[in-house]
């Protein structure tokens, strides 16, 4: 079975750091995430998705994220049950963050600034935070573009023999 949940969307709040009796960190927050259509003559809606972060993802959360940030999540889907105050039942359905990654725009304490020179979202550029014991990866370098052969010539070119088997 499968249950894996890839979300990007901006916070609608500042996350608040919560700990748990046991000495846990844990932090809930919600994300808007834009529809990918919209209606002629309407405006683009957005969906709101409840997510939970716990230990050292929580705290990146809450260390480098504030409302309208741009937020890449990775989780679970999971539903649980409650009571309110004044005994009806409730269900709640969110997704528990495994890995939270910045998407490209990044917090600057000089203001203004954004993580890896663009604001369009690169996640697989973006540091990361996880549960399973891991703080942030720092970025991978960015790969070398390759050069561009627009005026080639055959002798860039080694010939193979057409008598030999291939080599793989």
């Amino acid at each position: 079975m499968i249950n894996r949940v890839i979300l990007m969307g901006r916070l609608v709040a500042d996350p608040e750091l919560k700990t748990t009796t046991s000495g846990i960190s844990v932090t809930s927050f919600r994300i808007a995430v834009d529809r990918s259509y919209v209606k002629a003559g309407e405006q683009r809606q957005a969906d709101f998705f409840d997510i939970v972060a716990w230990r050292s993802s929580a705290e990146f959360v809450c260390r480098n994220f504030s409302k309208g940030s741009l937020i890449a999540v990775d989780g679970q889907l999971q539903s649980r049950q409650y009571q309110t105050k004044d005994g009806q039942n409730r269900t709640a359905i969110e997704v528990v963050a495994d890995n939270v990654s910045f998407t490209g725009e990044r917090r600057d304490s000089a203001g203004g600034g954004s993580y890896g020179g663009n604001s369009y979202g690169g996640y697989n550029q973006a540091p990361r935070a996880n549960v399973y014991g891991g703080s942030q990866i720092a970025p991978e370098a960015p790969a070398p573009q390759p050069a561009a052969y627009s005026a080639g010539s055959p002798d860039d070119f080694q010939a193979m023999p057409l008598d030999d088997d291939l080599p793989f």
